[in-house]
């Protein structure tokens, strides 16, 4: 068997289609389509059927995939134990990828604690949007996913959510703006300026309800996907902006604004995502046992 054809197939089953799959091992869909068909060739046995536009796993492509799936994973633990170093202390490879909608500080404080192992580790941190990321870990190019939505079952990538915590949002605004606020929060928010998460972000739709439930129309100036931008632009003025309570002395400190409430009603969850269901990985240990034992205390 080729196992190069073999992890065509692999990447086009967790990505859902030839087209994407192709994205994600620079190839076309061609060469991936000629691959997999030689593979079907050996194997004689037909791993895709085409559903309208779509491709879905035939019964031996199932079949098929929960083999490559060991057998690949070995791969990543043979790949991973022969870059270990022989000096007295090994160093622990970290591949770590993060959706472009978590606040990078809550980031910083998640994987913290996995810098403070016994052992050196050398991190690899990659951003991406949560679809792309879903990808690099069916493909083992990273070992870890962090962020504020879950897996869900009907994306067709075997992994698993480890929950971290949650924290209710904060509101800010810089302090001239915050003086010129009219009323009580959350009322003073009605026609106020407002920079808003984007239309990707987990908690976008819970923030429009949550608008809509207490009547408020604030005028929108800007959404933002980057939530390190949108308050780049909070601390210049140009609106109120939401951030984690959990960050709210950090974020007053750092962007020299001021918390004008907060609201328990609005909750943004983390979640770490990987191939393991029962974790193993040193810094995944360390990240999951801080997280649940300190980080969202406040």
């Amino acid at each position: 068997m080729n196992f190069k054809h073999l992890q065509y197939f692999w990447a086009a089953a967790h990505a859902g289609g030839i087209v994407k799959a192709g994205e994600q091992l620079h190839t076309t869909p061609q060469t991936l389509s000629g691959q997999i068909k030689l593979l079907e060739d050996r194997l004689g046995r037909q791993l895709f059927r085409k559903s309208g536009r779509k491709l879905e796993l035939t019964e031996d492509g199932r079949v098929a995939l929960g083999y490559a799936d060991e057998i690949f994973h070995l791969g990543s633990e043979l790949e991973a134990a022969l870059r270990e170093r022989r000096d007295a202390r090994r160093t622990i490879d970290f591949r770590v990828g993060v959706a472009d909608s978590v606040a990078k500080t809550v980031v910083y404080r998640l994987l913290e604690p996995a810098l403070q192992l016994p052992d050196p580790v050398r991190m690899v941190c990659s951003e991406g949007t949560f679809a792309e990321l879903l990808g690099q870990l069916a493909l083992r190019k990273v070992d870890l996913v962090i962020a504020d939505e879950p897996l869900t079952r009907k994306v067709s990538v075997r992994a698993f959510n480890h929950p971290l915590g949650h924290s209710s949002m904060s509101f800010f605004a810089a302090p001239v703006l915050a003086a010129g606020l009219q009323g009580s929060f959350p009322q003073c928010l009605d026609g106020a300026p407002m920079l808003i998460p984007g239309p990707a972000s987990s908690i976008r739709a819970p923030f429009d309800a949550w608008l809509l439930h207490h009547r408020l129309h604030p005028r929108v100036v800007g959404e933002f996907d980057d939530l390190a931008l949108m308050a780049t632009f909070g601390r210049e003025g140009r609106g109120v902006f939401v951030s984690p309570a959990v960050l709210e002395a950090e974020t007053e400190r750092q962007h020299g604004v001021k918390a004008i409430g907060r609201s328990d009603e609005l909750v943004e969850h983390f979640y770490a995502i990987s191939v393991e269901r029962r974790i193993s990985h040193p810094c995944v240990v360390a990240i999951t046992s801080a997280a649940r034992s300190r980080l969202f205390e406040h």
